[in-house]
């Protein structure tokens, strides 16, 4: 039966996947309200389609950061994907660079910096960063970044600490005995076990490792020491756009971390118009969380966004059949979008307004 959907992919997913790591990417944090309003909130926007427009060849492609990218989707950073498929960061690497859209690897991955760029070379990566205690560690990581021919920094901002996963505590979440983090070695490589009962193994290694002190000024630290742009990954409000254009960031992806760090914080989507509206097009300003449809993202772009992300369906694809199950997955998503533009009577990206997506409470008064 041919798999249609990003749902679809997720259902497959579910019946591979050991609880451990089901559990671990499928999970928000509390009570999950957040979660689930990732996905509402899409629902609540209407489409406002223009009729009799010549859409006989569409053009979705996109310019990242000097980058010709073939569609306004890329592959979001996702810890520890050799869980999910022995393909792991590789196989969703590759998948993303024959769709022609960016992946951007985890700190927390299975697969080194390296082995990630020799593995998939003709892809566009990106890298995404926290910043240890050990400043020498986030120093090195950057190092070997630019030496391996990524192309951008995204600094993962809402993360002092982890969230509370309630799954990953129930399960005494731990990374498998086979598998380590792949950009360290010693304890920062197989840290993530849980030491107790009722704790999660992830959350104890980024109590241990991550610095909790970092605040907006650790930018400047940071941009001292590379050439890359810095994406700032995690913001839900106007007052961190602005923060984030004065110390000179060159992007934004507005992100509740897949709801996964504090729960009834809005849908990325419901932050999006704020963030856009407060920078403009001063930063490349990029979206993740609930996308699962080509009207998503045609929704996130129409409200501000110049490209959107996935994390969880590139995981459901990879699960489902390692590399060709992302590229399967990407190639729904792309299908659907292109569906979208279409009936809604766009052309190119330039075409899609603001005003072709509005809040259902449009008609709820009529």
């Amino acid at each position: 039966m041919a798999l249609v959907c990003v749902e679809d992919f997720e259902k497959k997913a579910a019946g591979k996947l050991e609880k451990n790591a089901l559990d671990y990417y499928r999970s928000g944090a509390g009570e999950q309200f957040t979660l689930g309003l990732n996905r509402e909130a899409f629902r609540r926007l209407r489409l406002r389609p223009r009729c009799l427009r010549d859409v006989s060849r569409l053009d979705i492609s996109c310019p990242i950061f000097g980058e010709q990218m073939k569609w306004p989707l890329g592959i979001a950073p996702t810890a520890m994907q050799k869980m999910a498929h022995s393909d792991g960061e590789v196989g969703n690497a590759r998948a993303a660079g024959k769709a022609g859209s960016i992946f951007i690897l985890s700190t927390l991955s299975t697969t080194s910096l390296e082995d990630l760029a020799a593995g998939a070379p003709d892809t566009c990566k990106w890298f995404q960063l926290y910043i240890y205690k050990d400043r020498t560690i986030t120093e090195k990581l950057v190092r070997r970044a630019e030496k391996a021919n990524f192309k951008a920094l995204v600094l993962t901002i809402d993360a002092p600490i982890f969230g509370h996963r309630r799954a990953d505590v129930r399960n005494n979440f731990s990374l498998p005995s086979h598998l380590t983090l792949a950009n360290f070695q010693g304890v920062k490589a197989t840290g993530v076990a849980s030491t107790s009962m009722g704790a999660s193994g992830i959350n104890e290694y980024v109590s241990s490792q991550f610095d909790p002190t970092i605040t907006w000024q650790d930018i400047k630290w940071l941009k001292s020491i590379t050439h890359l742009p810095i994406v700032v990954k995690g913001i839900l409000t106007a007052e961190d756009a602005v923060l984030a254009k004065e110390f000179g960031c060159a992007g934004i992806i507005v992100s509740n971390h897949g709801a996964r760090q504090i729960d009834t914080v809005p849908a990325s989507i419901e932050a999006l118009p704020e963030v856009a509206k407060a920078v403009g097009n001063d930063l490349l300003v990029m979206l993740d969380g609930g996308i699962m449809q080509g009207n998503d993202i045609f929704k996130a772009l129409a409200l501000g966004a110049k490209t959107v992300f996935v994390g969880r369906p590139a995981v459901w694809g990879l699960a489902y059949n390692g590399q060709k199950g992302v590229e399967e997955m990407l190639g729904v998503l792309r299908k659907d979008f292109e569906i979208t533009m279409a009936l809604i009577g766009c052309q190119t990206l330039k075409d899609i307004k603001s005003s072709m997506v509005v809040h259902e409470s449009l008609y709820s008064k009529l």
